[in-house]
């Protein structure tokens, strides 16, 4: 199966985000914007993995979320990759990272150890959208130095979910969860 570890985002969270990408869609350039419940946090992406392999995966998020709570992020600013004269993807930053960036790191190092590469620069973000070609660039980097700054509001980060992506044609990506993981250590 092609699978991912990630975070949702909170429903009440979700309009603001659908807000931004409405505002980005002025642009009228060539983005494929991700549907709003599909929205999350990425922690890993895993490719194709196997049976065994998912069990390695399961067996190592169960044994890391034992380390740490449940933490709060506060969504804010659109930024892009890999940079403004070449973008690909549309996305929203993250404040008060550190807990977010540490959980990210520790399970990436076990990730390594199961055979994963490890992420070289991981920068915590939403993905948005996808930018699919370079008409109306100048009108979309407009909107997007508008948007560098627009706050989407503060969420808890309560459980981590080991995800399966099957792609569709006509309809995107379709999201189904295969284990969910509880971050519940005790403060």
């Amino acid at each position: 199966m092609r699978a991912f570890l990630a975070a949702y985002i909170d429903e009440e969270l979700k309009d603001r985000i659908t807000d931004v990408q409405e505002q980005l869609k002025e642009a009228d350039a060539p983005v494929k914007f991700v549907e709003p419940h599909n929205l999350h946090f990425t922690f890993k992406f895993f490719g194709e993995i196997d049976e065994d392999k998912t069990e390695e995966i399961v067996s190592t998020v169960e044994n890391k979320v034992q380390n740490y709570g449940p933490f709060e992020l506060f969504i804010k600013g659109v930024g892009v990759f890999p940079n403004p004269r070449y973008i690909r993807v549309l996305w929203l930053g993250v404040e008060d990272l550190k807990l977010f960036s540490e959980l990210q790191m520790d399970l990436d190092g076990d990730f390594v150890e199961l055979g994963f590469k490890k992420e070289r620069s991981y920068v915590p973000h939403l993905t948005m959208g996808r930018v699919k070609g370079a008409a109306n660039k100048d009108i979309l980097i407009s909107k997007i130095d508008e948007l560098k700054e627009v706050e989407i509001g503060k969420m808890k980060i309560e459980k981590l979910l080991l995800m399966e992506s099957v792609l569709k044609r006509d309809s995107g990506p379709v999201y189904t969860v295969v284990k969910e993981f509880e971050l519940k250590k005790e403060d």
